[in-house]
């Protein structure tokens, strides 16, 4: 129910189950949920990855989505506002660049239909302790091969809590879960997923500003970060990530010859959040039933 308002562990889902057949969802809730193990797995290492949880037909569909997202940017001159969805654009070498797209469901309602759909809102509900989720995210990411879109090394807590007033850690572990529904294969030159292992318990440290937009930012690590310790992401489509808000990540330029698109979602604990954000229908409220 809505209201508006490559890792150490792998979920595995049977894909012989026909998950879009509401009475076979509902028969099969206890494999969607997750293991203690796998909720222990998640705040040690910072990530779990769910193996083939959406199949080829729904990637085939989100990226039809991220196609009408593509064309919708070629006719936009600036960062903006459009048809419910917020496009931040870029240029390198003279060529329009879509570094990404904030609340994409607000044009393209299938992926608002993904956003709510239990094989991702039930385990964020169990990492987050709550039958009721705000979702913040709806973010679709492109990485189109030689476009120069670059997202450093930080934690997602740095672009939920802005300051005084703008964040409270509700359940005491960062009160936020971040999935990632890969869309395209991503392999080591298509600028994968990289995360550090164990960098979840952390808690906040400082990487920075980090303002990706900024051509002048000085990217800043913490003492207790190490390059050494980077694992890369090898993922499929139809693969989704889950990490928490203080898990150390970064990707870098795709070098490849293919997209590599991500279709992000992200959920809060209710109460967490007291910022407003751009996008039509923007931090509705998922009630997991």
């Amino acid at each position: 129910m809505i209201h508006d308002c490559g890792s150490l562990l792998h979920i595995t889902i049977d894909r012989n189950t026909e998950l879009m057949d509401n009475t076979r969802v509902t028969n099969t809730l206890s494999e969607l949920r997750l293991s203690a193990q796998q909720i222990d797995e998640f705040f040690a290492t910072g990530w779990i990855t769910a193996k083939a949880l959406f199949n080829a037909d729904e990637v085939a569909k989100i990226r039809s989505c991220f196609d009408d997202l593509e064309r919708m940017a070629a006719d936009l001159q600036v960062t903006g506002l459009h048809q419910g969805s917020h496009f931040v654009l870029g240029e390198k070498d003279r060529q329009k660049v879509i570094k990404r797209v904030v609340w994409a469901g607000g044009s393209q309602p299938y992926l608002l239909q993904i956003g709510a759909d239990r094989r991702l809102t039930l385990p964020c509900s169990q990492l987050l302790g709550s039958d009721v989720l705000e979702q913040l995210l709806s973010q679709a990411h492109f990485k189109r091969p030689n476009d120069g879109v670059v997202f450093g090394w930080h934690q997602d807590i740095q672009h939920r809590d802005k300051g005084p007033g703008t964040w409270d850690d509700i359940n005491g572990r960062g009160s936020f879960v971040q999935t990632l529904i890969v869309l395209d294969e991503m392999t080591a030159d298509s600028g994968p997923l990289l995360f550090i292992p164990g960098s979840s318990r952390w808690g906040r440290v400082d990487f920075g500003a980090h303002e990706y937009d900024d051509p002048e930012y000085t990217p800043r690590t913490p003492p207790q970060f190490h390059d050494e310790d980077a694992v890369s992401i090898a993922a499929q489509p139809c693969d989704t990530l889950f990490f928490g808000p203080y898990t150390a990540h970064a990707s870098f330029e795709n070098t490849s010859q293919h997209y590599r698109r991500v279709l992000i979602n992200g959920y809060a604990s209710p109460g967490a959040n007291h910022r407003v954000y751009p996008g039509e229908g923007s931090c509705r409220e998922i009630v997991v039933d």
